[in-house]
């Protein structure tokens, strides 16, 4: 098969959907929020230390991008968290030698990128991701029709409605706690 000439293109800049990255940081604060509130009294100033602490970790993990441009792709961070997760990968166009799928246990298909000496795992859930392929395709002449998204969007949008729900309930709790409405029982107020 052959390579497409590189040609000088601007950089596109595929953050992650967000979709996907306000449904992970809305679970992160779901689960997290009511511990300190719910944990023995020695505890709570390290769980208000940690809470936020985490939500930029979680923050930083979903800031994960992919840019291409006329030399290559790069999957990485931006510059704010890149300190912190060095993990990424850069290819320059050239040296892809074609698509892998494998198989996952929950019956989706993910794909990795070939070079002669590696496999990096391709991105599947940047935002405008039909774009992301149609431009990677344009750029390696590899085929990306079979590439789907690494999970429907029906999954994302069930557990994005959960976390809304759960993170609602929980500031109904607090309401009905801080109103005198509704009380601990004595074994937790402890």
């Amino acid at each position: 098969m052959s390579q497409p000439v590189a040609r000088a293109v601007a950089p596109e800049v595929f953050p992650m959907a967000p979709l996907i990255r306000f449904t992970l940081i809305g679970l992160y604060l779901a689960l997290v929020l009511p511990l300190p509130a719910l944990a023995p009294p020695h505890l709570q100033p390290w769980l208000l230390l940690a809470l936020p602490i985490g939500l930029a970790l979680v923050m930083a993990l979903t800031s994960e991008r992919v840019v291409l441009d006329g030399e290559g792709i790069h999957v990485g961070h931006p510059t704010w968290c890149r300190w912190l997760l060095r993990r990424g990968w850069q290819l320059n166009w050239d040296a892809i030698t074609g698509l892998t799928p494998v198989a996952t246990s929950q019956g989706g298909r993910v794909f990795y990128v070939r070079t002669a000496a590696a496999a990096y795992l391709l991105p599947q859930r940047v935002s405008q991701f039909p774009q992301f392929l149609e431009r990677f395709q344009a750029a390696t002449g590899l085929n990306t029709q079979d590439i789907g998204r690494i999970s429907p969007a029906w999954t994302y949008q069930l557990l994005a409605g959960l976390c809304a729900l759960m993170l609602a309930c929980e500031v109904a709790a607090a309401w009905a706690l801080a109103t005198g409405r509704w009380d601990f029982p004595p074994v937790v107020a402890g």
